[in-house]
């Protein structure tokens, strides 16, 4: 009762705990982030002129450390980009030679829309898939779960592979090479959305299944509730528990995902951007769209939460 009476006392205070999680986690990207490109071979400032195939002076190369501040310690160099990041300065890529939020804007938009119309594809099939492997037919249930298996572990690359191969060159359905139409789509949406639902299928599985056998399911029954009633009105809402709370992390492996997929399909994005930052080491780029991930996890399952509230009455009292 006394812990009751706190939280109703003081509303605020799980807010101000996440907003305070939220704050550390990004953080704390920005920090291994920044870490880790520091520890990749080659020079900055070279990159920054070009790369070793610039066959830069030793005069415009130090021109550029001082430009970029990289002739300063590290950790002088570490606080002056935290510095720049709180004030929403991400730097100037060294590649585009333009702000790094310049570069992004136009990226960010292929690449939201690729993940949310993954993740939506995703809980469609998950659902479809959960509904079939907790009914009463053995056969499909098995053949659900057989199915779910499978797709979580299939590989990204692979599978988009062979979705070019069958569905691109043989069929000729969907264009190899996506663009801006809704055809261009299908097949990048697919070979996210594929692995996804199959992990998600299983978590909202075990829960529907689990539902189905408490007290509350079993006297619904003896009144003479079908099983096909009791998994919509009630299982269900269980099931979505689970994948709701999985969000945050479907975010994040979609974005990582892109990376391989909008290479695969040369679809211009924040994934693909990344990767040629990586190669050309464009530091600010990378710190820019690993930030921006990391910032839109931490918004995602936020959002995740307060939906799981909502859903999820079996703590209200």
């Amino acid at each position: 009762m006394a812990t009751a009476t706190v939280h109703r006392r003081r509303p605020w205070r799980p807010v101000l705990i996440r907003l305070g999680g939220a704050l550390v986690a990004l953080w704390l990207v920005a920090t291994v982030a920044f870490g880790v490109l520091q520890l990749l071979p080659g020079d900055p400032a070279e990159a920054a002129l070009g790369g070793p195939g610039s066959q830069a002076s030793a005069e415009a190369l130090q021109a550029a450390r001082e430009q970029y501040g990289l002739d300063r310690a590290l950790p002088v160099q570490y606080l002056a980009y935290l510095g720049r990041v709180l004030t929403g300065d991400l730097g100037t890529s060294y590649s585009h030679r333009a702000p790094v939020t310049e570069v992004m804007a136009p990226l960010i938009g292929p690449t939201l829309t690729l993940a949310v119309l993954a993740l939506l594809c995703a809980w469609l099939l998950a659902l479809g898939t959960a509904m079939v492997a907790t009914g009463t037919s053995r056969l499909a249930a098995r053949v659900a779960s057989a199915v779910e298996i499978v797709a979580s572990v299939l590989p990204g690359f692979w599978l988009a592979s062979v979705l070019i191969i069958v569905f691109a060159t043989h069929l000729g359905w969907f264009p190899p090479v996506s663009d801006a139409t809704p055809r261009g789509l299908v097949l990048p949406v697919l070979s996210l959305a594929v692995p996804l639902a199959g992990y998600l299928s299983q978590t909202m599985r075990e829960a529907m299944l689990t539902a189905l056998d408490s007290p509350f399911a079993l006297a619904a029954r003896t009144r003479g509730e079908t099983r096909g009633g009791l998994r919509v009105r009630h299982a269900l809402r269980h099931g979505l528990v689970p994948g709701i709370n999985l969000s945050g992390w479907s975010f994040g492996y979609l974005i990582s995902g892109a990376v391989v997929i909008e290479t695969v399909f040369a679809r211009p994005g924040l994934g693909r951007s990344l990767v040629s930052a990586v190669t050309s080491r464009d530091v600010p780029l990378v710190l820019g769209v690993t930030l921006f991930a990391a910032l839109g996890y931490v918004l995602v399952t936020m959002a995740a939460d307060a939906l799981t509230a909502a859903v999820d009455t079996r703590g209200a009292s």
